[in-house]
């Protein structure tokens, strides 16, 4: 289990020299941040079931995060989905059963937590593939569940997503820079959520 330190501080993954993220590079397209849906639980479900069915004992962990996961709040309409797994890098152990049932393998960044990512081919979700070992997925469980419970925060992120959406569609960008437009935000949150799960935050 990661330390409260390792929890709370930020690693940005910045790809070493020559190197980058992307295993398939999607193109730059408008980027919809649309009201939240209630069908998105389910659509969640639908997912998890043949993602365990898929990889069965290697799944160790499937949890619905990111905006699509809280209630009333904007997102785009693609499920974030955690997937745990034994150990990221030994891709052969996980990623076939995957890709035999229709995701593509588009994020390798072993530099950030050994971090994988598979889409959806209907492009309704992201699966990122992470060792249970690392801290980024209790960085995102408590970001969910605090913006489930605080109503100001969940405005606060959802005019940032807005106005982060529209800028980066308006520049061509990708996904990549409308999350970076969001970084300063999404920080503030962060430490208010730590903060009332009772981690310590260093300033």
């Amino acid at each position: 289990m990661p330390t409260e330190r390792e929890i709370t501080s930020f690693v940005d993954g910045t790809p070493p020299p020559g190197e980058s993220p992307w295993v398939v590079e999607p193109p730059a397209r408008p980027i919809a941040v649309v009201e939240y849906d209630p069908a998105w639980p389910d659509v969640f479900a639908t997912i998890e079931t043949q993602l365990r069915t898929a990889l069965g004992p290697r799944a160790l962990d499937i949890v619905h995060v990111g905006s699509t996961a809280v209630p009333g709040l904007p997102a785009k309409p693609i499920i974030d989905i955690e997937l745990i797994v034994a150990d990221p890098a030994r891709e052969p152990e996980w990623l076939p059963p995957l890709e035999a049932i229709g995701f593509v393998h588009t994020v390798r960044e072993p530099w950030w937590y050994e971090h994988r990512m598979v889409k959806a081919a209907d492009h309704s979700a992201n699966v990122h593939v992470f060792g249970p070992d690392s801290p980024e997925p209790w960085k995102q469980r408590i970001f969910r569940d605090h913006l489930r419970r605080d109503p100001g925060d969940r405005e606060v992120y959802a005019e940032a997503k807005r106005a982060a959406a529209a800028s980066a569609t308006a520049a061509h960008e990708t996904v990549m820079e409308y999350n970076r437009r969001k970084q300063a935000v999404i920080r503030e949150i962060y430490a208010r959520a730590f903060r009332a799960a009772g981690l310590q935050v260093t300033d």
